[in-house]
């Protein structure tokens, strides 16, 4: 008995093998294309998704600014708070009373001399400033020794300041000016003829 070889049978195999291996190679150019259009993973971040690092200490020369505490008193100080024990009247505000405490301490070698440092307005993140309250009818709510702008002496513990401060109840993003006189001399009455810096306030009720 004879088997007669079926020719289109196996041209039909032939094709088909053939087939599968043009599918199979077109597949894998299209995939290497597609990888090829990618557009590459960004690592760095956006400018409008930069992360602003508050600062809570600034070096003017040989003297370091150090933030230490900032307190809301909300719209009155109370005379029952007051260190001055015969204040028999409350201070009343449309806006916020605002207490900040900023310590100076010299990491230099020389002493500091008497007012060549000293702490500015606040200023909120729209730019808008606001003056210490120095007038006598807030000393009440002072330390009694007013310590802003004292001798310092090298690698002493820092010097306290405190001032009070009317703001506004919008305001946000608050800092505070630092300053010192140029090369740590006297401070100018002329904030912009002094070596100034920014220090973050954290608000505490």
């Amino acid at each position: 008995m004879k088997f007669k070889f079926n020719k289109s049978s196996g041209q039909a195999s032939r094709l088909l093998l053939l087939l599968a291996i043009i599918i199979l190679v077109a597949a894998v150019i299209v995939y290497l294309v597609l990888k090829m259009a990618e557009q590459p993973t960004k690592t760095g971040t956006s400018p409008e998704e930069t992360v602003v690092v508050p600062i809570y200490e600034q070096t003017l020369g040989d003297v370091k600014f150090i933030f230490e505490s900032a307190i809301n008193h909300g719209d009155t100080l109370y005379a029952s708070r007051a260190i001055n024990e015969d204040e028999d009247e409350d201070l009343v505000t449309t806006e916020n009373f605002i207490e900040v405490k900023i310590g100076a301490q010299n990491v230099g070698k020389l002493n500091i001399e008497e007012g060549n440092w000293d702490i500015g307005n606040i200023v909120d993140s729209e730019g808008r400033e606001f003056v210490p309250l120095n007038n006598n009818f807030i000393n009440s709510w002072l330390p009694e020794k007013d310590l802003c702008g004292e001798l310092l002496k090298p690698s002493f513990n820092p010097t306290p300041c405190v001032k009070i401060y009317e703001v506004s109840k919008k305001s946000t993003g608050l800092k505070i000016i630092v300053a010192t006189g140029k090369d740590n001399e006297e401070v100018s009455s002329e904030m912009s003829e002094n070596n100034t810096a920014l220090v973050d306030l954290i608000v505490t009720q």
